[in-house]
């Protein structure tokens, strides 16, 4: 169950009108490195993780990218607001008139719609926490590069802040990889995999995907 707490992660009132930013920001909306993608990702995943630490981790992360959707969907309408047909066209958001108004939609930058073969469940809990390391990163440099795309300092400080929060995912998906190696270092019969280990480690990795439920 997930409580709603009616105000954002951090505060957005964006009075500037900006239309090539709001669609530049939607990649981070329904892109596939985006927080819609993350967020729906690990809800996923959690339910094959093989520990406690490992099931609330990636549930508390994927709760928390889901405030990042509402924020980058809280941007997008802010510098979309009060915006004309014809402003709307030159920004080159006539085809997403056409197809949603001025609604929002779950779509990258160019106009492709979110799709659930950006996101992956293999049910091996060493490639899924790697996959999800990967997507930190991934939305790490695109906030980066949305960054590098606007002189608003307003924005910036958003993005900033959207930015730090990935690299602090990555280093907490770490931990949870250490949390499972460590776990299953101890469980005899498993398998032992080296290229598991993602640093040196004292103890052996045993690890045995069909026994991990």
């Amino acid at each position: 169950m997930w409580y709603y707490v009616k105000t954002l992660e951090y505060p957005i009132n964006l009075k500037s009108k900006d239309l090539k930013m709001a669609k530049f920001l939607m990649s981070q909306y329904g892109g596939p490195d985006g927080e819609l993608s993350a967020a729906l990702r690990y809800q996923n995943q959690r339910y094959t993780m093989p520990t406690g630490k490992s099931k609330a981790l990636l549930t508390d992360i994927a709760t928390e990218e889901m405030a990042h959707v509402e924020m980058i969907a809280t941007m997008i309408y802010q510098l979309m607001s009060n915006a004309t047909k014809e402003e709307l066209v030159a920004a080159d958001l006539g085809g997403h008139y056409t197809d949603h108004g001025r609604a929002l939609y779950y779509s990258d930058a160019q106009g492709n719609p979110w799709t659930a073969t950006y996101i992956q469940a293999k049910g091996d809990v060493v490639a899924d926490i790697h996959e999800d390391m990967a997507a930190e990163q991934k939305a790490r440099a695109t906030y980066e590069w949305l960054i590098n795309l606007t002189d608003d300092e307003e924005i910036k400080e958003i993005l900033r802040f959207l930015r730090q929060r990935e690299i602090v995912h990555f280093q907490r998906f770490g931990e949870a990889l250490m949390d499972v190696q460590d776990n299953f270092s101890t469980v005899p019969g498993k398998i032992y995999h080296e290229e598991c280990l993602v640093t040196p480690h004292p103890n052996k990795v045993y690890y045995d995907s069909y026994s991990i439920r």
